[in-house]
């Protein structure tokens, strides 16, 4: 007997204790379950009290043997009796059988479907009160039937009571699934009342807006949301007038983009909120935005800029041998416009260039202050008597890897973009007072690099387009490349771009990029290729790494107890063995190998392995995983 079978049978043990018979119908109006007295009460056979036995068959045999009287129609009557039970309602009644007992029935639906009935003989019952009525001179026949009602209505009201428990249970089971299901999906699930409290969440809006309280039930969302308040606060006004609305914010803390679904309660009772994270969604939407301008510009500039550049250098050749003649010294000064117009448009190529044509970057271990220090002493004299540059700088101590060049074209595009917005002409001048603060800090596994200037901000049409190709509010002074280049950059880094106005006026950008620190690693280098040594060792030494050499499967074996050695780079095939049989050293093992990753022999490997060629961005990337030194 399997446990199943032996618990059905402990409830149906149960069951038969029970003095009244019970049966239990499905949604199909086969019988589930029932127990002896349910038998022996109405006497059926024993095909009619096995499970599955059909209802209609049931009353089709009661109806037969006269359970409930004279029948003109048969067939009617087993029908209405059947159309009956499949309305499942609560019901009590009592009816008098062909012996002359009088049983009561009462029924109340399931939650899953079809009903369980309860037969009780009440023939004692109704003969005391019968010999009540007969015998008892002081009770008056109008107080005996209000007893009587008063009887039958109770034990309805008992029915019902009992069918209206097993709602709540089923609600309350469907409640939790609900709340447990809510609790899984990744986003914010919220209702607020009228006046913009929580009533409800499922717990995941510090999921969605890091750093939020995680107990908001009652507070109101301008408590819990802060700043980042404001910009959902008309959208929430507009739902809980019955509009509904979805807009996109962005997270003051966190720089995070938001989406927000606000739903009108159909009740009139608040709005139902849904909070989504889209920042990667929103990335990628502006990455292939700026990759189809590109596209654009690459397409308009192919044609022209090679016959632009023959003209450029035709003009430069003119003007630089009118530049050598003995000229007036209005016509010098022309040439010398000339001249300084015509190198401008050959820097301007190579900026579109540049912005069109594919972009690689070269990270190097870099000494962050000391770059940025360089950096703002670089600038400071591009940027006139009046205008002060200032640096604030709160970084760890250690190299980080990154792109210095890349980097510091960015910031310095964004130091000259901020001296022409404070000057408002595009060129610094002596008498204008201004302040450009280039602040760096360490947010988590972030770089944040903001330029802040005092100048008049950002338009509303800027903040929209700055990072357009050519878009410029520069009057004709500016190309419209400065940004773009910076935001693509940025976004090959892995970073964010982000423009806004500072809270004290004038404009801010904010730079986000990975940090990355460089653990500087004793590292065993083996290979049987001198070139494909000298090759790789100056690139980990250009990472910061020390570099052991081993030319052989043997001699790198011989090596790996050097004190401080903490990873081993090698080749798979080397000439006298696999490069994989260095794992059983114990120390961190990363491969090198030519063949493709589908390759069988490469699939059975345990370690990471590296496709040749590979750069030194790849090879710091396995690095960043292995454990740190001890």
């Amino acid at each position: 007997m399997t446990p199943l079978d032996s618990h059905d049978e402990l409830t149906r043990s149960g069951l038969n204790l029970i003095q009244q018979a019970i049966s239990i119908f499905d949604a199909d109006l086969r019988l589930a379950l029932s127990n002896r007295p349910y038998q022996q009460m109405f006497d059926l056979p024993d095909r009619l009290v096995q499970p599955g036995a059909s209802f209609q068959d049931t009353i089709a045999f009661l109806v037969a043997r006269g359970e409930y009287g004279p029948q003109d129609d048969p067939d009617g009557a087993v029908r209405l009796r059947v159309e009956q039970a499949r309305t499942f309602q609560p019901h009590y009644l009592e009816r008098t059988r062909p012996d002359g007992r009088t049983i009561s029935v009462e029924g109340a639906p399931l939650a899953q479907g079809g009903w369980i009935a309860v037969y009780t003989d009440i023939t004692e019952i109704k003969r005391t009160e019968a010999l009540l009525r007969a015998r008892s001179e002081e009770l008056s026949d109008q107080l005996l039937a209000h007893a009587e009602r008063l009887s039958a209505a109770n034990r309805q009201l008992a029915a019902t009571n009992a069918a209206l428990e097993e709602a709540k249970r089923v609600l309350t089971e469907a409640e939790a699934r609900t709340r447990q299901v809510t609790a899984m999906v990744p986003a914010h699930i919220a209702h607020v009342d009228a006046e913009g409290r929580y009533t409800f969440s499922n717990n995941q809006l510090g999921m969605v807006f890091p750093g939020v309280a995680r107990a908001i039930i009652g507070l109101t969302a301008a408590e819990v949301l802060g700043e980042t308040f404001k910009s959902i606060r008309p959208a929430l006004v507009r739902a809980l007038a019955g509009e509904p609305q979805v807009i996109e914010v962005t997270h003051a803390e966190s720089g995070r983009r938001i989406r927000v679904a606000l739903t009108p309660d159909p009740q009139g009772e608040g709005a139902y909120v849904l909070s989504t994270d889209v920042t990667a969604e929103v990335n990628s939407r502006e990455a292939l935005t700026h990759a189809a301008r590109r596209e654009l510009a690459a397409q308009m500039t192919s044609g022209l800029a090679h016959d632009f550049g023959n003209l450029l250098t035709i003009i430069l050749g003119l003007q630089g041998r009118l530049a050598r003649m003995a000229l007036q010294p209005e016509a010098a000064a022309d040439v010398q416009g000339t001249l300084a117009a015509a190198r401008r448009g050959a820097v301007l190529l190579d900026r579109i260039a540049t912005i069109t044509g594919p972009r690689r970057l070269q990270p190097e271990p870099v000494d962050l202050s000391a770059l940025l220090e360089q950096l703002v002493t670089m600038a400071r004299p591009s940027l006139g008597r009046g205008i002060a540059l200032e640096l604030d700088c709160e970084l760890p101590e250690g190299a980080v890897l990154l792109d210095p060049g890349s980097l510091q074209d960015s910031l310095l595009n964004l130091i000259l973009n901020a001296r022409d917005a404070i000057s408002g002409t595009g060129v610094g001048s002596g008498s204008t007072h201004g302040a450009i603060r280039l602040t760096a800090r360490v947010r988590g596994r972030w770089l944040e690099l903001t330029v802040t200037d005092s100048g008049p901000g950002f338009s509303p049409e800027a903040l929209g387009r700055a990072t357009e190709p050519f878009f410029t509010t520069k009057a004709g002074q500016g190309s419209g490349l400065g940004l773009p280049m910076v935001y693509d950059q940025t976004k090959l880094a892995g970073g964010t771009l982000r423009l806004d106005n500072a809270p004290g006026g004038g404009a801010r950008v904010r730079l986000r990029l990975p940090f990355q620190r460089v653990a500087r690693r004793l590292v065993l280098l083996v290979d049987d290729d001198d070139l494909i040594r000298e090759t790789l060792r100056e690139m980990l030494t250009g990472m910061g790494h020390q570099v052991i050499e081993a030319g052989s499967l043997s001699e790198a074996r011989s090596l790996a107890d050097l004190p401080g050695l903490s990873v081993i780079l090698s080749d798979l095939q080397l000439g006298d063995g696999s490069g994989a049989a260095l794992g059983a050293l114990g120390l961190p093992l990363i491969l090198m190998t030519a063949r493709p990753p589908d390759d069988p022999e490469r699939q059975r490997l345990r370690h990471p392995v590296l496709t040749k060629p590979f750069d030194a961005a790849a090879l710091n990337a396995l690095f960043a995983g292995l454990p740190d030194d001890k």
